[in-house]
């Protein structure tokens, strides 16, 4: 089935209670795929797996050729979608029309202001009625816009298409980029001359994307990352930015870490920076040494982060060395970097997290987070301190990635849920503050008609998780709003309280938008990661039903009237809190789900599974990591018992989430459930983990999302 198709076919009608779903007997019914006895046994336990021939055994080269899929693998993923198809049909009209809705909200002023670096501005914005991005600059002195990329133009004729680590060169004659043409994460690296306008690749689906190539500081030599056939960054590669040759930089033999590539804000080095869950590495590459062998910083050590920039003569270190659990700054000589020589120079604090820092010509500016709220703070040479404030209830901060560094002018964006993004510029040596442009939203939008609220809800262990809410003024707290409940909790990745054109959308219609900020993510600190991770994920799950109980005591909504949502990790949670309380919700959004714990975290062959383990444990060598994650993996604790309605999708390209994962647990929430639904699985046979880039892709499949919610409330009640 065509991918469009698939997301525009599943919309619903505003709460339409005739479309009951199980009323009548000749109603569609979901199909049924064989229950086959695998028995598995590890580490003395023994365990069954009744629909593991739902995993291609050749599913690497099916990621990357469909057609190669077993017959009667291909064959189950189209009965569920034609299934999907045929229950939800009915109510399309409400798809197309948060689809259309969103593209109305869009249809204002996205474009970024022009960032200057040196002679040039540079910017991006969309066309209207198009999907994807220009990137552009003028001269700062003034004259004609020169196209760098037109996303628009290279995704013509292609069913997905998507950019990432869009960068000019220090000298401003190259522009560089990665693109997938597959949505598989496989990328080649585009590098074009401003001055021919000719565009050099890497092969095709060779590299790795995100933060995955920087130019050297001298411009002469671009650095890109291979991605092995398993999709793990592997190899650092230079070429001639002129030129077709690669030359081998760095080879990664350890499975279990990542790679990313940046070029540092002074242009003093560009760097390769080796990661995993519980450990850093950084090698430089000097701008005066673009081929000589990069230095290492500090050897990888278990337990040891530390992050680094060079600034006013020395390299300074972020990291949580002797015990700064939310981290402290240090610096050490540039001829000699390594942990002996560190000296502290901004201590550690606990409860301040610093995020990361963005060195300028005479300040160093570091991003943190207190009590939940992201503070920006910027030091001078003489150790001064200014602090940038905000006073909305909540909000997110970003740096700019890209501005010059030979300036006191700091450049940073600004948003909340109600407040679309505004680009600010603060002069740090006067303290003024300027708000160079605010994004405009179409289609009528007032930020007026909005609310934004930050709770708190106590869990059952003394601990207050925080709530961000988005909801329209004059809303009634007496349990008869519709509610979704958002939320991740794993890698420490924090859920920023940002604006969402999608957001604003569900809200138009009466839904009140909560952000549950679980722990899991970082935003109460490293701690609060920690705290949520191994064997203590089970807090991500309780933090999740104590914030949709808390919001029920308050009167913001009731039970089965809330709908959770979820993707990837956030999907394991999903997939959790339908096993644990399933009258809780109205209905579950399982955007591809990490639901299939035990089984993926015991496959040696994943790509991923290496990566992971501090996360997760390993099962596989470990007993008590087995049992602890046998204990919450949903796909080994479905119960008997009523289930809410529940949408889960996958992709058959994702190399992160596999489709199996999904159709294996939807299949077995539907052998084992005694009333309720329906559960409704879509695999999008185009697709990886990501809709494409484009604003009509992902605005159809967040109508999809929103449909369903109006819809499995209706069917709840």
């Amino acid at each position: 089935m065509d991918r469009r198709r698939l997301l525009l076919l599943a919309g619903s009608a505003a709460l339409a209670p005739g479309l009951s779903w199980g009323a009548d007997p000749a109603a569609p019914q979901p199909p049924i795929p064989p229950r086959r006895d695998r028995w598995i046994e590890q580490l003395g336990r023994r365990r069954n797996d009744p629909y593991a021939w739902l995993r291609d055994p050749n599913w690497a080269e099916v990621s990357r050729d469909t057609s190669l899929m077993q017959p009667e693998i291909r064959a189950h993923l189209e009965a569920e979608n034609r299934y999907a198809e045929a229950l939800l049909a009915p109510v399309r009209p409400r798809q197309d029309a948060y689809a259309e809705r969103m593209m109305a909200l869009a249809a204002g002023d996205d474009a970024e202001p022009p960032v200057p670096d040196g002679p040039w501005a540079y910017y991006t914005y969309v066309r209207p009625g198009e999907d994807h991005a220009v990137h552009a600059r003028r001269p700062v002195a003034g004259g004609p816009e020169e196209i760098l990329l037109d996303e628009q133009e290279r995704a013509a004729g292609r069913d997905y298409f998507r950019t990432e680590g869009a960068a000019h060169s220090p000298d401003h004659s190259l522009f560089v980029w990665a693109e997938d043409l597959s949505g598989g994460d496989r990328y080649r690296v585009c590098v074009r001359d401003l001055k021919t306008g000719e565009i050099r690749t890497t092969g095709e689906a060779e590299a790795y994307g995100w933060e995955g190539l920087t130019v050297s500081p001298c411009s002469q030599w671009v650095f890109w990352i291979w991605r092995d056939p398993l999709g793990r960054p592997a190899k650092v590669y230079r070429r001639p930015a002129r030129g077709e040759t690669d030359e081998l930089v760095y080879e990664e033999r350890d499975p279990a870490l990542f790679m990313s590539l940046m070029r540092m804000a002074s242009n003093a080095y560009a760097a390769i920076h080796i990661q995993g869950p519980d450990v850093d590495e950084f090698r430089l590459i000097p701008a005066e040494a673009p081929t000589a062998e990069p230095i290492l910083v500090e050897p990888r050590q278990p337990g040891l982060h530390y992050q680094v920039q060079a600034w006013n003569g020395q390299l300074v270190i972020l990291t949580n060395a002797d015990g700064a659990i939310d981290g402290k700054i240090m610096t050490a000589p540039p001829q000699t970097p390594g942990r002996a020589n560190w000296q502290d120079w901004i201590p550690h604090q606990p409860g301040r997290h610093i995020l990361g820092l963005r060195p300028l010509r005479d300040h160093l500016v570091r991003l943190q987070r207190r009590d939940g709220r992201l503070e920006v703070v910027a030091v001078d040479r003489q150790g001064a301190q200014t602090e940038v404030a905000f006073d909305e209830p909540a909000y997110a901060v970003a740096l700019e990635p890209q501005q010059e560094y030979d300036t006191a002018v700091l450049r940073l964006t600004y948003q909340s849920p109600r407040t679309p993004t505004q680009w600010l510029a603060c002069d740090l040596a006067t303290g003024a503050r300027e708000v160079v442009k605010q994004r405009r939203i179409g289609g009528g939008y007032s930020a007026e008609a909005f609310e934004v609220r930050r709770l708190s809800a106590p869990t059952e262990d003394g601990q207050q998780v925080p709530i961000t809410l988005l909801m329209r003024k004059g809303t009634r707290l007496d349990g008869s709003s519709p509610l979704l409940l958002y939320a991740y909790g794993a890698y420490g990745v924090s859920s920023e309280a940002e604006f969402s054109i999608p957001a604003i959308a569900l809200v138009e219609q009466g839904f009140v938008y909560a952000i549950a900020h679980v722990r899991g993510g970082s935003e109460k600190g490293r701690r609060w990661f920690l705290e949520g991770r191994r064997f203590q994920k089970a807090n991500t799950f309780t933090d999740y039903i104590a914030c949709a109980e808390h919001l029920i005591a308050q009167g913001y909504t009731a039970k089965t009237r809330i709908v959770g949502y979820g993707l990837s990790a956030g999907g394991l949670l999903m997939g959790a809190a339908a096993n644990m309380r399933p009258d809780l919700w109205g209905g579950i959004i399982a955007q591809v789900p990490f639901v299939d714990m035990l089984n993926t975290m015991s496959d040696a062959d994943h790509p991923l599974v290496p990566a992971f383990r501090p996360d997760w444990g390993d099962p596989l060598a470990d007993p008590q990591a087995y049992d602890y994650i046998a204990a919450i993996s949903p796909y080994e604790n479905v119960k008997a018992q009523a289930y809410p309605p529940i949408l889960a999708t996958a992709g058959v390209r994702d190399p992160r989430v596999s489709y199996w994962e999904p159709a294996k647990w939807v299949s077995e929430i539907r052998h084992r459930m005694t009333g309720g639904g329906p559960v409704l699985f879509l695999t999008d046979m185009a697709a990886g983990h990501q809709a494409s880039g484009g604003l009509s892709s992902q605005f159809a499949q967040m109508g999809l999302f929103w449909a369903f919610a109006e819809q499995s409330l209706a069917w709840s009640a």
